[in-house]
């Protein structure tokens, strides 16, 4: 309750929506922005790198990225965001979320320049580079989500705390849209200046020397927002959650927050009384082990269902037809052509769905959008899979987009936004930013599964059918039913994750109440 809370935490909690909440939406908005930019814009150059660097001589087809080569290309980044999520978790608990929110950010911005760079000019040359590179941009991009979400949660008020750290996660869908946007402008001016026939028309002329550039200077693009927030992370006051509650300087937390909020706070001169407990001991496990599991599981189960939808949604616009066969463009125009279905999948489909949760996450709740959500994205997964002949006719193609297009919306009006939600509101101060960075891992392991997964899943039964150097797969109809099957399952754990609408961070993680043994975990007032 809030009689049992220091008084700068309940100033907090009960506080209007200020200047310095919008304030703290886009530095930390600005981070996932680059953070989505970054992890998606690699799926709209992966076919040119197939192209300028595996060309086969004499071969029907464009050349294509090798499987094993590929799957590093497409998975590197997630391993690296894997062990930035972990570490960037444990160290914001540790160092302070401030001290450690601007190292994340200046790794991005130098691995986002790197990654356009090369040692050489080898196709394996090229490729370690790059997949070097984008393994400590994962890195770097994983201590975002633990630390953006935390620094949200315990700047907000209760009132509208979803909403506001659905504001930060919502920036996802602009950074997709912005990569695909980008991705356009650049191989429009490209094809305009070096002009190149189709591959069918002249193989080797059709994938000009200047297109080495287009995929260096997408994936470059992406340090620019990042960089322009830096100085401002740098400026922002420690949040007065950790201030008072781990660090234990209720004198600072008052001082910080009494300059952000613009009102006087009176300090408190007790000391703060707790139980240390440790992270994944019996006591952390009897209060918080079915929620760390909740949080975990689902995200794990999202992902792999969202991640293999994005990474290799240009593979299944290319069997629908809605991109032309690869023989029929020129390098620089299979780029435009994915980045156009990239972004008018996000313009339509998921840039409205993450503002959807936004708008109603405080409202409703988190817990029935992300039952919602997985329930949705089940029916239209298999509404499109067990009909699936049907819906790659030509004449059927805008409704197959369409409801690809609804499978995008529920995520993102779902389980995509609400996991990385619920993290930060529900785990005590002293492990919140590790039991994110906990659940986030968790999530990238199943974007892992998904991203690598499909590569071979998605493949033809028929081995006359299937890309160059992959083996028969199941296709794509039995891998959607397959990805049906994993929302499912994600729809019955969500029944473990607590929902937090109106409370205060003390309330749900149980540090503002007595246990059995009247010891409490925040000061008593």
């Amino acid at each position: 309750m809030a009689s049992d809370q220091l008084q700068v935490l309940n100033a907090l909690d009960v506080a209007k929506t200020q200047w310095y909440h919008f304030t703290a939406i886009i530095i930390a908005g600005m981070g996932f922005f680059t953070d989505a930019y970054d992890l998606f814009c690699i799926s709209l150059v992966t076919k040119l790198l197939g192209r300028i660097y595996y060309h086969v001589e004499g071969s029907p087809k464009p050349g294509t990225l090798p499987p094993n080569v590929a799957a590093a290309v497409n998975g590197v980044a997630f391993c690296g965001t894997i062990v930035g999520q972990l570490f960037f978790g444990w160290l914001g608990d540790k160092l302070g979320r401030k001290k450690v929110y601007g190292m994340t950010l200046m790794v991005m911005v130098t691995c986002s320049v790197a990654s356009g760079l090369s040692f050489g000019h080898e196709p394996k040359a090229v490729m370690s580079t790059l997949c070097f590179f984008r393994f400590w941009l994962g890195f770097g991009i994983g201590g975002d989500y633990p630390l953006s979400a935390t620094i949200m949660s315990e700047y907000a008020n209760k009132k509208t705390r979803g909403a506001f750290i659905a504001a930060v996660f919502a920036m996802q869908g602009f950074g997709i849209m912005a990569g695909g946007i980008f991705a356009i402008i650049i191989s429009s001016v490209f094809e305009a200046k070096f002009p190149a026939p189709a591959y069918a028309d002249d193989a080797l002329e059709s994938t000009v020397s200047q297109a080495d550039f287009v995929w260096r200077i997408i994936l470059m693009v992406g340090a620019i927002p990042a960089a322009m927030t830096y100085y401002s992370r740098s400026k922002m006051p420690e949040t007065a959650r950790y201030t008072a509650l781990v660090a234990k300087d209720v004198k600072q937390a008052a001082s910080d927050m009494s300059r952000v909020l613009q009102v006087q706070i009176e300090t408190e001169q007790q000391e703060v009384e707790s139980k240390e407990f440790s992270l994944f001991s019996k006591e952390f496990m009897r209060r918080h082990g079915l929620h760390l599991l909740g949080t975990t599981s689902t995200w794990f189960l999202l992902d792999i269902a969202f991640f293999s939808q994005n990474l290799f949604q240009k593979d299944i616009y290319s069997a629908i037809g809605w991109i032309p066969p690869a023989q029929t463009m020129n390098a620089i125009q299979e780029v435009f052509k994915i980045a156009c279905a990239q972004t008018i999948i996000a313009l339509c489909s998921a840039v409205p769905g993450y503002w959807f949760t936004v708008a109603f996450i405080d409202v409703i709740g988190r817990f029935t959008i992300q039952i919602m959500g997985f329930f949705f994205m089940m029916v239209f997964m298999f509404a499109l899979a067990i009909p699936y002949n049907h819906w790659t006719h030509k004449e059927n193609r805008i409704g197959f987009v369409i409801m690809y297009s609804l499978t995008f919306f529920f995520p993102n009006f779902g389980p995509n936004a609400t996991t990385f939600i619920v993290p930060a509101e529900i785990f005590p101060a002293r492990f919140r930013s590790t039991c994110h960075g906990i659940s986030a891992a968790s999530g990238k392991v199943g974007a892992i599964v998904g991203a690598f997964g499909f590569l071979y899943l998605s493949q033809s039964p028929d081995k006359d059918k299937t890309d160059a150097g992959y083996p028969p797969g199941i296709g794509v109809r039995n891998s959607l039913i397959m990805l049906g099957v994993v929302n499912f399952l994600g729809f019955l754990f969500t029944f473990l994750v607590p929902e937090a609408k109106g409370k205060s961070l003390e309330e749900m993680s149980g540090e503002n109440e007595d246990n059995d043994n009247n010891i409490r975990t925040v000061p008593i007032v």
